[in-house]
């Protein structure tokens, strides 16, 4: 049973960990673990446990919000200075929206509209040059229908042509917005990517 007991400790050990409960008192833990397994008097009533509990989980609840603003206050200025300084550079067109967008090699064939189905490469970077995605170390290029993905991407694909390769700085407006995308990218980041256009579908 002792791998059991581990093996069943690792599940709760990385639940609480995810909900942020890592600076638990593990003796204290243990014991109320004991307690119920062994039918002894509980040190707390049912009602009284489940109200701490909930008041533990919502400070918790609204540390991680502070901190998520704190940190998407940082990227929404980090992404707009990098947007205005990016703006003077030669070969950069900046286009009503906000998007911004660099030739790295002209295409001869279709552009898409927003209804088309695109086949691309793409490599997607924070302004900072950390990497987030990338077709090209998955090996395989992505399709997908051309309405259905991020507003700079929708407009700015729309450029190009079939065999084209662009260079998009998207503001967070036209990116993933306020609430940004998983652990990767925080809220109101502005984003880089390297697109070719391989072809129309």
């Amino acid at each position: 049973m002792d791998k059991v007991s581990y093996a069943l400790g690792l599940g709760i050990g990385r639940q609480l960990s995810q909900m942020g409960a890592d600076n638990l008192n593990i003796d204290c833990f243990a014991r109320a673990i004991k307690d119920v397994l062994a039918g002894s008097k509980l040190e707390l009533d049912e009602r009284e446990a489940q109200q701490i509990v909930q008041d533990f989980f919502q400070k918790q609840e609204e540390k991680q919000r502070s901190a998520a603003a704190e940190k998407g206050k940082v990227a929404k200025e980090q992404g707009e200075n990098y947007l205005a300084e990016n703006a003077k550079k030669e070969g950069i067109v900046t286009l009503p929206s906000g998007l911004q967008y660099q030739i790295l090699k002209e295409g001869n064939g279709k552009s898409p509209k927003a209804t088309d189905q695109v086949k691309c490469h793409y490599e997607g970077m924070l302004v900072d040059g950390t990497m987030f995605d990338s077709s090209i170390q998955r090996g395989a290029p992505a399709t997908f229908p051309l309405n259905g993905v991020i507003a700079g991407w929708t407009e700015g694909l729309q450029l190009m042509k079939e065999g084209a390769k662009y260079r998009f700085f998207i503001p967070y407006h036209l990116g993933y917005g306020e609430r940004g995308a998983g652990s990767s990218i925080p809220p109101f980041a502005a984003l880089v990517f390297d697109v070719e256009l391989i072809e129309v579908l």
